[in-house]
């Protein structure tokens, strides 16, 4: 008796601590006039203090502002089911961490958040949105401070984000910052309706897995950053379909940390569908870089490997780039040094319809850009240039940008101090006559052209 009576309390206990929290019983509304933030959070917080479980939001329209996910609590979108950001700043909490990094200096907001939280999840077929269109930007770097994010997780530990749908933030769309062993699976990301409006955005992260995600996004698309000493490192991506008017495959801009063993495999890259707004990049849905490596604020890049991508309508396809902007991440800590970018493979890509401007990869007068193989690239472009000289103005210190010199002087690649680059099996085509040579180089040793 003793047994069965242990047994049934295993159980028991088994099954509180995987309860199903429905929102609406604690008085969450299908209407979107009325705010179901506090019973949101309350769900979450007694799935929390009961041992973890998940949250569930039914099919329905439901209100929220600013939400904390605690720990071993999974946020679960019935199919039918939205989460619609308030558009009253008021209803967005403030918060600080005590986390150090380039952008957590001042409070921010955002519609999801959660710091130092362990095994959290948002799962299902439903819909976030953001409803970020009400924010106008008002200053510089006012992402978070008067624009919401919509999801930002920080130092959190098993992280899962899969299926739902993700819309209309504020600025990025989801920012993790020193998170580890997280994993995006299956998400729809469409992110087109203000400024700094990236689809995903990884941050001093480490063991991360993304697959299977499919984003429209007016910024960035795919990037990863280095905004504190923490590097970005053993990050696999694979499956993608991303759009973006500016940069679609991009490790930087931020880069005090750095990138290590990072593996980017299967994306499509192509111009947007929707035509109807445009913030950053260029007009027709086409974006300024394809795949852009950068370290100019310190930090290393070491043991990079993109390849099986194709890309259709992109300015500029490839734009690797050391330099020294030297912006620290926090006031008191000065960016000591040139960083370093060595051991980068780029490899079995296809590029269609990209712009005149051409390629690059460039370091710095003693710091070049080392060990970088290219092979299997095939490009076909505009062209129609006549012959352009080289830069003059390295522009050092200047914000990187694959379109910052204008046209370049090589229709396939320019290389400016650069050690042991190797093109393989790459080739150059233009739809129109172009004078330029397909490679120009200087200060270049170890260059191979097979």
């Amino acid at each position: 008796m003793r047994s069965v009576a242990f047994v049934l309390g295993l159980t028991s206990a088994m099954t509180v601590s995987a309860a199903v929290h429905d929102i609406r019983v604690y008085g969450a509304v299908s209407d979107t006039t009325l705010l179901s933030t506090t019973a949101v959070q309350t769900a979450i917080n007694e799935c929390h203090a009961s041992g973890g479980g998940t949250v569930l939001v039914p099919s329905g329209n439901y209100k929220i502002g600013s939400i904390f996910l605690r720990s071993n609590v999974t946020l679960r979108l019935e199919n039918g089911a939205t989460l619609f950001g308030s558009t009253d700043i008021n209803d967005y909490v403030p918060i600080k961490t005590d986390y150090v990094s380039l952008r957590t200096h001042t409070p921010t907001i955002q519609l999801i958040y959660a710091d130092a939280a362990e095994n959290v999840a948002i799962v299902g077929e439903g819909t976030i949105d953001g409803r970020g269109k009400a924010f106008p930007k008002l200053s510089w770097n006012d992402e978070g401070i008067t624009r919401p994010h919509l999801l930002r997780l920080i130092q959190c530990r098993g992280v899962r984000v899969e299926g739902v749908t993700l819309k209309n933030s504020g600025c990025w769309m989801q920012h993790y910052l020193a998170c580890d062993k997280v994993k995006i699976d299956g998400i729809t990301v469409v992110n087109r309706n203000n400024f700094n409006n990236d689809a995903l955005d990884l941050d001093g992260c480490h063991d991360v897995t993304v697959s299977n995600m499919i984003a429209d996004s007016d910024d960035d698309a795919i990037t990863l950053k280095s905004t504190s000493p923490r590097l970005c490192e053993d990050i696999v991506i694979s499956n993608c379909v991303v759009s973006s008017h500016c940069n679609a495959i991009k490790l930087g801009t931020e880069t005090n940390g750095g990138f290590r063993n990072i593996i980017i495999r299967g994306i499509a890259v192509k111009p947007s569908a929707d035509q109807s707004t445009q913030f950053f990049g260029y007009e027709g849905g086409i974006g300024h870089g394809a795949i852009v490596l950068e370290i100019v604020d310190g930090g290393t890049m070491s043991n990079i490997d993109i390849g099986d991508i194709t890309i259709r309508g992109t300015e500029s396809p490839i734009f690797i780039r050391l330099a020294n902007r030297a912006r620290p991440y926090s006031p008191d800590v000065p960016v000591e040094g040139i960083g370093s970018m060595e051991r980068i493979c780029l490899h079995d890509i296809m590029i269609d319809d990209a712009g005149p401007t051409g390629s690059s990869i460039t370091g710095l007068e003693g710091h070049p850009v080392k060990d970088v193989e290219l092979r299997n690239i095939r490009i076909r472009h505009r062209g129609g240039q006549h012959k352009v000289a080289a830069p003059t103005d390295e522009k050092i210190a200047e914000y990187p940008e694959s379109t910052m010199w204008g046209i370049l002087p090589a229709k396939g690649f320019w290389l400016n101090h650069t050690r042991n680059i190797t093109f393989d099996n790459v080739t150059v085509e233009t739809i129109n006559p172009d004078q330029r040579k397909i490679y120009v180089s200087s200060d270049t040793e170890g260059l191979v052209i097979k």
